[in-house]
């Protein structure tokens, strides 16, 4: 028996968020044998997307029958200009009857809206993680993961993540094969190697109100590369390192110490892209040497700086540090067939 998969997509959706798990889906099962995916819509007829792009049929949401996932894309206006109502009806009269009920990017604010996610753990883009959060206090958003399940209730990261979410109910479906298979095909990684931080810059800024904390986070912005200590925050800032830590907390949802470690990592990052070498990120950032960078790295973005540089910089710019786009250390050795260059 096929599973039968409806991708919910409305007027403004992000095309790529339903045309990215649907092809997953056809390649993973091109006889049709195991999917079944169908393209859903509040009343049914066109839908355009976000690019001019148009769907120009889609079923009904209340003739679409019962399904075993329900997926909702996402779209730039789900974060600002709140969910249409006709939306959210439709939503959560097909969610009733599915075993799963997934969201693609911003599709978690739809999700969020109806209170699917309270008292869960969940994910959107980079760019809106913190507005979900703050609007949503009950959510427990991890920004940094591509993708999360907490019961039945899936939630991906931002546009491409679809990709990986739609890989990693295939893997649970058909297998791991089948689903390594289709990675290959696809040209991507069949487990994205770290997470949302290596795209994002907001997440290492969430925003602060406190005067005293923002002017202290605005100076290290300012020189990572000082001898900046926990100590000296406090220092700065008058207060004990306890009172600190709280005040972090309360206002960044962090610590200090890492929260100093992200500017850092994102300083590095930026250094990297810029073509500087390794040793001379570690100095300029303010880790002071290779090993300690590492570390941070793998803490932070769960990957090394050499291969950031080798996955985002530009070819030219990650020749002209190595000489040669071959010599890379083991700790980043280069992704084989079925990688996402």
């Amino acid at each position: 028996m096929s599973l039968r998969i409806g991708m919910m997509v409305f007027d403004g959706m992000t095309m790529l968020d339903a045309s990215g798990p649907a092809e997953v889906f056809n390649l993973a099962d091109p006889e049709r044998q195991h999917y079944e995916v169908v393209c859903i819509s509040p009343a049914g007829g066109p839908v355009v997307s976000s690019s001019g792009l148009e769907l120009s049929r889609t079923i009904p949401a209340v003739d679409a029958g019962v399904l075993d996932t329900l997926l909702v894309v996402g779209g730039a206006s789900l974060p600002d200009g709140g969910v249409p109502p006709d939306l959210l009806d439709a939503v959560e009269s097909l969610a009733r009857g599915a075993r799963l009920v997934a969201s693609v990017c911003t599709g978690a604010f739809v999700l969020a809206e109806l209170g699917y996610l309270n008292d869960r753990r969940a994910t959107t883009h980079w760019r809106h993680a913190h507005t979900l959060a703050a609007r949503y206090p009950r959510i427990t958003v991890e920004a940094d993961v591509i993708h999360i399940r907490d019961g039945r209730y899936l939630t991906s990261a931002g546009i491409s993540a679809g990709i990986d979410l739609a890989l990693a109910m295939v893997e649970e479906d058909l297998g791991v094969q089948t689903a390594r298979e289709t990675a290959r095909e696809l040209v991507v990684f069949m487990h994205r190697p770290g997470g949302q931080a290596q795209f994002s810059t907001a997440l290492t800024t969430p925003p602060v109100q406190t005067g005293k904390l923002r002017s202290i986070m605005d100076s290290i912005l300012a020189n990572p590369a000082y001898e900046h200590t926990v100590a000296s925050m406090g220092a700065s800032a008058g207060v004990s390192v306890r009172h600190l830590n709280r005040m972090f907390q309360a206002e960044a949802g962090t610590t200090p110490a890492r929260w100093l470690e992200r500017v850092r990592v994102d300083a590095a990052r930026s250094l990297i892209l810029d073509g500087h070498p390794i040793t001379l990120v570690a100095q300029l950032s303010g880790f002071g040497s290779d090993e300690t960078l590492r570390r941070a790295f793998a803490r932070q973005l769960d990957t090394t700086p050499t291969s950031f540089r080798d996955r985002f910089a530009t070819t030219r710019k990650a020749r002209a540090v190595t000489g040669d786009p071959s010599t890379h250390d083991s700790s980043s050795a280069r992704p084989g067939p079925g990688a996402k260059p």
